[in-house]
């Protein structure tokens, strides 16, 4: 009896994840789904839904065999939305290779300090967070402008005679990114550095290994899995971002989020934007699938 009481127990712990993820993702996706292959109207909410079961379960059958993908085509059909998505991926991967540059040090110096320093170095990293995201990036508009605090302080050192232009440009937007996003990286590259063995990097030393070809060859394979669960955790948020590259970015920075938001609450094409978010979706979860089916076999391999 006990052990019948432990196995349903068991089995519903396992299922509460399942359950989330089906009440928070599957459910809403679906939604946004069945909105893109809608079409276009004067009414509200905007659009024809294209199937459901008001008429019964033939309707529904009947429906989905008159279902059209046009606004997916049309998606690929404009160069406004392709060259959106491109745009999107390049300075999601150029911020998180920048903010991986940052980080790392960041991170292996946490994780090199005394014991007693550390939670005060990990406060430090995290405090940002304490503060509202949308007050940290209007903090960077007072930094960035022609007037603000970095020329001025340019000015006072004698290094420019003209104000430099950072803020509306592709620049501001990684300055952005990278401060915003940089706890996301700095957190799993210290956890996976701080339970490295420190003595491997010893014994190199004894057996004569000068501490940069160290580093590479054996800091730097070791902290691999903080690598790549801090540029999956930048960079998945950074392709779909709005709020940055609308505040700093101006209007000559062409990222998906902000078509996205266009497309919702300017043009008011509830199909076009369900179907522009499903397709970036698609983009962010297929790497990332791959990812773990090939993590898995590797470590089916490694045993």
């Amino acid at each position: 009896m006990n052990r019948a009481l432990s196995a349903v127990f068991r089995r519903l712990v396992i299922a509460v994840p399942y359950a989330w993820l089906l009440v928070f993702f599957l459910v809403p996706f679906f939604i946004v789904f069945k909105i893109s292959l809608s079409q276009t109207a004067i009414a509200m909410p905007p659009y024809v839904p294209t199937f459901g079961l008001e008429e019964g379960w033939s309707g529904f059958v009947e429906a989905l065999g008159e279902l059209s993908f046009e606004n997916y085509l049309w998606l690929f059909g404009d160069p406004l939305y392709v060259n959106a998505y491109l745009s999107s991926v390049w300075i999601a991967g150029v911020s998180t290779i920048l903010t991986l540059a940052v980080g790392y040090p960041i991170a292996y110096g946490m994780a090199r300090a005394p014991s007693g320093v550390r939670p005060l170095l990990l406060m430090l990293v995290i405090l940002p967070f304490w503060t509202s995201f949308l007050i940290r990036v209007y903090a960077w508009i007072g930094i960035l402008k022609p007037e603000g605090l970095l020329n001025q302080f340019l000015f006072f050192l004698g290094v420019i005679d003209q104000p430099l232009v950072i803020l509306n440009t592709t620049t501001a937007v990684y300055i952005g990114i990278v401060y915003s996003y940089l706890p996301f990286m700095v957190l799993p590259l210290y956890a996976t550095l701080e339970k490295m063995d420190y003595s491997l990097i010893e014994a190199a030393g004894d057996l004569g290994c000068p501490p940069l070809t160290a580093f590479w060859k054996i800091t730097f394979p070791l902290s691999l899995p903080g690598v790549v669960a801090g540029c999956m955790l930048v960079f998945i948020p950074a392709v779909g971002e709005f709020v940055i590259p609308d505040l700093l970015g101006g209007s000559r920075t062409l990222m998906i989020g902000k078509t996205l938001w266009n497309e919702f609450f300017s043009n008011r094409d509830w199909p076009v934007s369900s179907a522009v978010a499903v397709i970036l979706l698609l983009l962010l979860i297929v790497p990332i699938v791959l990812f773990q089916r090939a993590q898995a076999r590797t470590q089916e391999q490694g045993r």
